[in-house]
């Protein structure tokens, strides 16, 4: 009589291959759901990805600005100083905004200017002031459906994460779940920190950078295509996110033994250019953003190296008190 269980009998390829399926339709599932909700807010995430774009002069010293109104139509901001314009308010770094109207003066039309009260929107424009623009019919819906698809694919992540999660952990034993766990914790910690580290530092460095290069070269660079702008920032972000897992790679290296803090800090020149080319690789085809990766890159490879000495360090004090 047949005794084995069907709950521990091992199951055929096939069998493996239908557990996959099942879990990829789910989390495909899931990712579409929430692909459809973010379309209905998709202005609203554009907003959000335009961040970077309204703090281009992050690092840099305010400097006066006016701007004019014309209707629903905002010009400038320009710089300007006191001298060149009266009327602008008090304070170091002031920033008006004159409202462009018509006046009936006797039989003639004559222009004004009225300052408009300061508002949140007013006093958040910068010297630098990028603009978007669609160039096509289908241009609308594309960057609508880009940055809808990346927003789902984090809004759904704990729910791929778990059906993957459910085919893979079944074929590992208890210790090895616990074993991996920490490190599932901490590669989710790098890749957050990457994420955000990149959305509201690097990237307005960057594009501040690629703006300067422009006007270098003599070419206006303040009118940019959406969906261009769009996937330069997800592929930006994405690339940092998974550029900082090199860490986890490293430091387990470390953890089985295959590596050691001094063949770490032997490869300090190799690592470098490792870091340049994983720059290259993760990011866009542009000189300024590889940098901007491969600097955070080889800062984490050296926290590495330390780790790895405290590692040795407390492996050995332990050691030592065994054989005591």
């Amino acid at each position: 009589m047949n005794t084995d269980d069907d709950s521990t009998a091992t199951k055929t390829f096939w069998a493996h291959f239908a557990d996959l399926r099942q879990a990829l339709i789910r989390a495909g599932i899931a990712v579409g759901i929430s692909l459809m909700i973010c379309l209905t807010f998709a202005d609203k995430l554009v907003q959000i990805s335009e961040y970077p774009l309204r703090h281009l002069e992050l690092f840099e010293k305010p400097r006066p600005t006016v701007s004019f109104q014309i209707g629903s139509t905002l010009l400038g901001p320009y710089v300007v100083s006191p001298d060149q314009f009266a009327g602008l308010p008090a304070g170091e770094t002031p920033h008006a905004v004159f409202q462009i109207g018509v006046a009936k003066v006797g039989q003639e039309q004559v222009a004004t200017l009225k300052l408009l009260p300061p508002t949140p929107e007013s006093s958040a424009l910068g010297t630098l002031r990028v603009k978007l623009h669609n160039f096509g019919p289908t241009e609308g819906f594309l960057v609508a459906f880009h940055v809808s698809l990346y927003a789902a694919l984090i809004l759904s992540a704990p729910f791929w994460m778990y059906f993957i999660g459910g085919f893979i952990m079944p074929a590992l034993h208890v210790k090895e779940r616990e074993a991996i766990f920490p490190w599932v914790g901490w590669s989710f910690l790098l890749f957050i920190i990457g994420v955000l580290s990149t959305f509201f530092v690097l990237l307005p460095v960057s594009l501040r950078a690629s703006v300067a290069y422009s006007d270098m070269l003599g070419f206006d660079g303040y009118d940019w295509r959406a969906d261009d702008y769009i996937s330069f920032v997800t592929h930006f972000i994405l690339g940092m996110g998974l550029g900082f897992q090199f860490p986890i790679v490293v430091l387990f290296l470390v953890k089985i033994g295959l590596l050691t803090h001094k063949q770490l800090a032997h490869y300090r020149r190799h690592v470098c250019v490792l870091s340049f080319i994983l720059g290259a690789v993760l990011t866009t085809p542009e000189v300024i953003t590889q940098v901007a990766m491969a600097i955070p890159l080889y800062i984490l490879y050296e926290i590495c190296i330390w780790i790895a000495w405290y590692w040795e360090r407390k492996k050995r004090r332990n050691e030592t008190v065994i054989e005591i």
